[in-house]
């Protein structure tokens, strides 16, 4: 894979299985090279493979969040379809096919929806504008005022004069907004009798402070919403089963981060809820999110992370019996769908793009990434284990170069993931593969402090105030260069006099980490990175959050947040280091690269600082086209001036 194959990237997304249960409808997504954009269209294919899959919506613009009515009459889907920069918005299809039609004329892109049990309305989320978005003129606009310190988030841009609510629309398009308030409202479900509404939201008088999600219920006529969760837990994804039982994620609420999310059900709302998969010691609210639990007559059906694995698990809604696992291997599942004995499943390997799969035994349906695929020769990850320094092992993956020759020494680099509290997976992973064919043998692994394994194990690196635990920078430090140490002494193949390292997010400060406490390494490239944990508390979106990972706040603890600052130790640097930031990112924002920079650039170190203009956090996953491609050319670069 070259870094200009980012353009035939492709793939399937959010399938939902029809109530005749014959059908199912997905998105598939493309890149417009022209247009530097995505693409998307909705298409039909049947559950039973017989026939071709069919396109059903014209996928001109960005086609995507298909929804069968109850009913069978219709389908609804959201589309940018129009001008430029028209917001997604939501329309209606014949369940047969025909002429789509407007059902909403919003400012604000629609981000959920759900169908009335009758099929005659749809409840939806989006953002609800104050007046001053109306000035486009930003010399003459009013200045924004805000009250909470939870006013903006990274790829969306200000929230604090545009919260997200609940809407409803019927079939004629009379569309009416039914939460309003300076509160966040999300993943909304009907109840069987379409009387009320439930939905996940931030509301209590301090929620920004708190930030414990809730579920909360309004009648679907409208009026004040009403609390139905207390403060043990953080919810979200309410799902009623046909008899009003309630589903939904739960995480212990303690003060302290990180704990995996479980799954829960109430057999009536506000009476206590049972947790149904403590037993299994996994993470059931995979990142990015895939969706909430959905019902199966008596069962919930949910996602889990395994191990660099993505799974699906059923669990009997009364608490008897262990969790059984429906759809497992190496794989990662970025969808899925159950009516009956009907299932359909999103999923991809190291080497395949995401495609549509039914029933446990895993037909495959589409096959839209075959060209991609089969036109170039993808490498794929090896799995080995890696002992750290006290013994623990670690999973770890090898990636050899296309063409692989075992008498060649190759140039050796380590790319280390986000989160910390993420993993990395077995699905198709386009930043290997470009390393990799650019001659390089890459490492990965998922070091402790991660998601995929027990809730130990992603506790492991909390702290470093108090008691909570060692911090950042000390085991997961050790785990990821064991990963190098073992790598080293198993394949002869290595070169170990020329590595690089790379990592993005919170593997943007175990890379500024690593090269400010060891000069194995040649050269080494931090992306969006957090370098000063003291002025990160107060410019992102929401690292003031992590003094719940820390053990304690920033400002009662200066001198342990600036000693796990990766800036702290600029003086020890002598690795040539490239600084990737992105202008527009409100996670990490760009005073962390611009930090780190001019403390090498004052020490008279080698550094280069690298700024794309309009991109967010999320540049390597869903950046400009360009941008991505600009990247991947720009690692190559760095990492063949160093390595050769």
């Amino acid at each position: 894979m070259r870094p200009e194959d980012v353009y035939e990237l492709t793939g399937v997304a959010d399938p939902r299985i029809s109530p005749d249960r014959t059908r199912v409808a997905y998105q598939v997504w493309s890149i417009d090279t022209d247009k530097n954009d995505y693409r998307g269209a909705i298409w039909i294919a049947r559950l039973d493979g017989s026939g071709e899959p069919e396109q059903f919506t014209s996928g001109d613009r960005r086609d995507g969040l298909p929804r069968w009515s109850p009913d069978g009459r219709w389908l609804s889907f959201v589309s940018n379809r129009g001008e430029d920069k028209t917001p997604a918005n939501l329309y209606l299809i014949p369940a047969e096919g025909g002429e789509a039609r407007k059902l909403t004329d919003l400012k604000e892109s629609v981000e959920s929806a759900e169908w009335s049990p009758d099929s005659s309305r749809i409840v939806f989320t989006a953002r609800a504008r104050d007046g001053a978005y109306d000035e486009e003129d930003d010399r003459k606009r009013a200045p924004r005022r805000f009250r909470r310190v939870f006013h903006k988030l990274d790829s969306v841009g200000w929230t604090g004069d545009r919260r997200k609510h609940l809407w409803i629309v019927d079939l004629d398009g009379d569309t009416r907004q039914l939460t309003d308030g300076d509160f966040e409202d999300d993943t909304p479900a009907w109840t069987p009798d379409g009387k009320r509404v439930f939905f996940a939201a931030l509301r209590t008088p301090d929620w920004d402070v708190e930030l414990i999600t809730r579920l909360y219920a309004v009648d679907a006529a409208g009026g004040e919403p009403e609390q139905i969760t207390g403060d043990d837990a953080a919810c979200g994804w309410p799902a009623f089963s046909a008899d009003g039982r309630l589903a939904y994620d739960w995480t212990v609420e303690d003060g302290t981060d990180p704990h995996h999310t479980q799954i829960a059900v109430a057999q009536k709302p506000g009476a206590a809820a049972k947790v149904l998969t403590s037993s299994l010691d996994r993470q059931c609210g995979p990142y990015p999110p895939i969706r909430g639990p959905v019902w199966n007559g008596d069962r919930v059906v949910f996602a889990v992370e395994d191990g660099g694995n993505a799974h699906l698990y059923s669990v009997a809604a009364d608490g008897s019996g262990e969790p059984e696992r429906l759809v497992g291997g190496e794989q990662v599942i970025g969808g899925f769908d159950i009516a009956g004995d009907a299932l359909v499943y999103v999923g991809s390997t190291h080497t395949t793009m995401r495609e549509l799969y039914s029933g446990r035994d895993g037909k495959q349906l589409t096959h839209v990434g075959k060209d991609f695929t089969e036109g170039r020769e993808l490498s794929d990850p090896e799995r080995f284990t890696a002992v750290s320094k006290d013994g623990t092992e670690v999973d770890a993956w090898i990636v050899r170069p296309p063409g692989f020759d075992p008498k060649t020494r190759y140039p050796v680099i380590l790319t280390i993931h986000g989160g910390p509290f993420t993993q990395y997976g077995t699905g198709f992973f386009d930043e290997v593969q470009v390393m990799a064919a650019g001659g390089y043998v890459v490492l990965f692994s998922n070091p402790r402090g991660g998601s995929g394994y027990s809730e130990e194990w992603g506790r492991a690196i909390r702290g470093p105030v108090g008691d909570a635990g060692p911090g950042w920078g000390t085991v997961d430090y050790e785990d990821v260069m064991a990963v190098v140490d073992t790598a080293l002494e198993k394949f002869d193949f290595l070169d170990g006099e020329r590595m690089g390292v790379i990592g993005g997010s919170y593997g943007g400060f175990m890379t500024s980490w690593i090269v400010g406490h060891t000069n194995r390494f040649k050269a080494a490239i931090t992306e969006r990175s957090v370098n000063n944990l003291v002025s990160m508390f107060g410019s992102s979106d929401l690292f003031w959050v992590f003094e719940r990972q820390f053990g304690g706040p920033m400002w009662d603890n200066v001198e342990s947040h600036l000693e796990k600052s990766p800036s702290t130790y600029a003086k020890n640097i002598e690795t040539p280091l490239l600084i990737l930031h992105s202008e527009n990112d409100l996670r990490c924002p760009v005073e962390q690269g611009e930090h780190l920079f001019s403390l090498l650039r004052l020490l008279g170190k080698e550094v280069e600082l690298l700024r794309f203009p309009a991109e967010s956090h999320e540049l390597t996953r869903s950046g400009s086209p360009i941008h991505r491609v600009q990247r991947f050319d720009a690692v190559l670069e760095y990492f063949g001036r160093y390595l050769g």
